[in-house]
């Protein structure tokens, strides 16, 4: 079977589930990790014949697709940040507007001297990593509570030529956050499970509930352990969060206690209030 036959079979087969768009995207990265064929290569080559053994891998890849498994999962890897990431379903996978949050953070801090930064529930480690790419001169720590995340964070540390200090750590259990830390930012739970109704079945099936979830009677309990941790730290008195959109109101809230300097919410480039950053005395 050539390309331009496959391509064929790809729309028809995924027509009813996802886009045109959508379906020529996953067509094109497939053909682009399999075949290592560029979008242009195929354009060029409609005729190109797929051998029976990258044919048997393409249509697998297909079927996956067809019971709504995300792409990156398939693939095995995505971008972020102009990265390289590894993932697999022990980590969420990472989004664009998370980049957002860490222009935010590298356009705060690229003039100012060494900080010491720390990502609270890292996952696949992409804002980790990130930050120490745009920001080489700052230590960086990553806390998660999962094993295999973290497993799966050193690789892509590794892999994009940077160093994190890894640390497997419950931030709901930690008592006290290490003496040198001046910053902390965290992407947490933030998904209450009254909204999973909303949600597609490529994350709800696929992506881990641990990284997305929280009780519908106590969704904020990340944001106020991270606050708490921050309140009674000598030296940590900047806070960036990624936070839920629905859930502004409630932030406002809780952060209302608290003796925070300044409070600052932005929006994502969808145009929702995305992203958090307080100021504590």
């Amino acid at each position: 079977m050539n390309l331009k036959e496959t391509q064929k079979k790809f729309h028809k087969t995924l027509s009813e589930i996802y886009p045109k768009s959508e379906i020529d995207t996953f067509f094109y990265w497939i053909v682009e990790d399999v075949l290592q064929l560029k979008r242009i290569d195929v354009s060029l080559n409609p005729d190109f014949e797929i051998n029976e053994k990258d044919l048997k891998t393409i249509k697998s890849q297909m079927n996956r697709l067809q019971q709504n498994e995300p792409i990156q999962y398939i693939l095995g890897h995505t971008e972020f940040y102009g990265m390289h990431f590894q993932v697999n379903p022990n980590v969420l996978i990472p989004r664009p507007e998370t980049e957002d949050l860490v222009n935010w953070i590298v356009s705060d801090l690229k003039h100012q001297p060494k900080k010491h930064l720390l990502d609270i529930g890292t996952g696949s480690g992409r804002i980790a990593i990130a930050l120490k790419k745009e920001l080489p001169k700052c230590e960086i720590s990553a806390f998660d509570i999962s094993e295999t995340a973290l497993q799966m964070a050193s690789e892509n540390a590794k892999q994009n030529e940077v160093k994190i200090n890894f640390v497997q750590q419950d931030i709901l259990k930690l008592d006290s956050l290490p003496e040198d830390v001046d910053i902390m930012v965290s992407n947490p739970p933030y998904v209450r499970v009254l909204e999973k109704e909303q949600m597609c079945d490529n994350v709800l099936k696929f992506e881990p509930h641990q990284a997305l979830f929280v009780k519908n009677n106590d969704a904020l309990v990340f944001y106020r352990k991270i606050i708490e941790l921050a309140i009674t730290s000598s030296k940590c008195k900047t806070v960036y969060f990624e936070i839920n959109q629905y859930l502004k109101e409630d932030l406002k809230k809780l952060i209302q206690p608290y003796d925070i300097n300044k409070i600052e919410f932005r929006k994502d480039f969808r145009g929702n209030e995305r992203m958090l950053k307080l100021l504590i005395d």
